[in-house]
């Protein structure tokens, strides 16, 4: 069957609209690198924007207000060949993230004030190596740099005093092995991906209202995980893609010296997605994808009060030139309900919208 020249290209738009994703734990790139796989010397950058409305009511009266403000996300990668066998790639993103603020919750709600940011920034190598015609390898090394800040009120409740905590900023590092196998004539292509955890050390300041300010330290890890990503030509110019990501959250407890935990999760998460992907011309290409991570139950914390989603993504590349290309898409994301823990308000109903760009260009 005649496949297009670049097979990714219907898969490079579906990413940029899956910038809307609204994954488990603190997930939001995906950790992808798929940018090792394009022809050539490549590069791209992209740019995305998220605008979430998620809100609870505590005891059927008092709201929260929509406790998730809008976030922008950004990346970049640059990929080349260094022989006919060996490619390298370097790709920049920020693979976690949270961003809660409590400010238009209605006087009397509990966490009413409340506000909670995690900002990270990695940078990933690549070096792939071609076995033979089907088979190869690839490895590299990320380095992740963090922080984080909380705010939380006096919450009679729980007997809780007024708390503040922030961290230093930290960079570490981790790996990442793999292996792919392509059939290039009919656009198939299968990549495994194992990423290690990240161990971080935090030194913190933590705050306590009518007790005083301590320093402080906080081991926190950011979980393993494994990218299966797959893509084969199903007629002419159309693509089936696959992929799902299983990331261990179970394993990512930020936990303070001077306060109760604040951010702990009961299970890891597996997130999946599949879709379709269209050339209609020389110019146009077009992808459509439905995503999924199943709800786990039990009780979030109050700064993370969400279980699982689905998701709707559309995509839409112009190529300018033969070499350059820009991508564009949106998602909607459904956000499963959720219970919070230790006051139990209710969270339900909520979504999220995100929309990407990307520019891409091949030497």
């Amino acid at each position: 069957m005649e496949i297009m020249k670049n097979t990714t290209l219907l898969a490079a738009s579906l990413a940029v609209g899956a910038t809307g994703a609204y994954a488990g734990g603190m997930d939001r790139s995906g950790q992808s690198i798929d940018v090792i796989f394009e022809e050539g010397t490549y590069v791209e950058l992209s740019f995305g924007s998220v605008n979430p409305d998620v809100s609870g009511v505590l005891g059927g009266a008092l709201s929260s207000g929509d406790i998730t403000p809008q976030y922008t996300q950004w990346a970049g990668a640059y990929k080349t060949d260094l022989t006919d066998k060996l490619s390298v790639a370097l790709i920049i993103d920020q693979p976690f993230g949270a961003d809660v603020d409590y400010g238009g919750a209605d006087a009397g709600y509990p966490f009413a004030g409340a506000t909670a940011t995690v900002d990270t920034t990695a940078i990933t190598g690549v070096l792939r190596y071609k076995l033979n015609d089907r088979f190869a390898v690839h490895a590299g090394a990320s380095v992740l740099k963090s922080s984080g800040e909380v705010y939380l009120p006096a919450i009679p409740l729980i007997s809780a005093p007024e708390y503040s905590m922030s961290t230093s900023d930290e960079t570490d590092w981790s790996y990442l092995v793999g292996i792919s196998y392509e059939i290039p004539d009919i656009a198939l292509r299968a990549s495994l991906t194992y990423h290690s955890e990240t161990d971080i050390s935090f030194t913190t300041t933590e705050a306590l209202t009518g007790v005083g300010t301590f320093s402080g330290t906080m081991p926190v890890t950011m979980p393993q995980s494994v990218n299966f990503d797959f893509q084969t030509g199903i007629a002419a110019d159309t693509l089936l893609m696959f992929s799902a990501r299983w990331a261990e959250w179970s394993k990512t407890d930020i936990s303070p010296d001077y306060y109760a935990p604040l951010v702990t999760y009961d299970d890891d998460t597996i997130s999946y997605s599949i879709g379709l992907g269209r050339r209609f011309n020389d110019k146009f290409s077009g992808s459509i994808a439905y995503g999924w991570e199943k709800s786990q139950g039990g009780n979030p914390g109050n700064l993370g009060p969400t279980d699982g989603y689905k998701s709707i993504t559309a995509g839409l590349q112009y190529n300018v030139t033969e070499q350059t290309a820009i991508s564009g898409g949106v998602s909607y994301v459904w956000i499963g309900d959720a219970t919070t823990s230790t006051i139990l308000s209710e969270f339900e109903d909520n979504s999220a919208v995100g929309f990407g760009l990307k520019l891409s260009h091949t030497f």
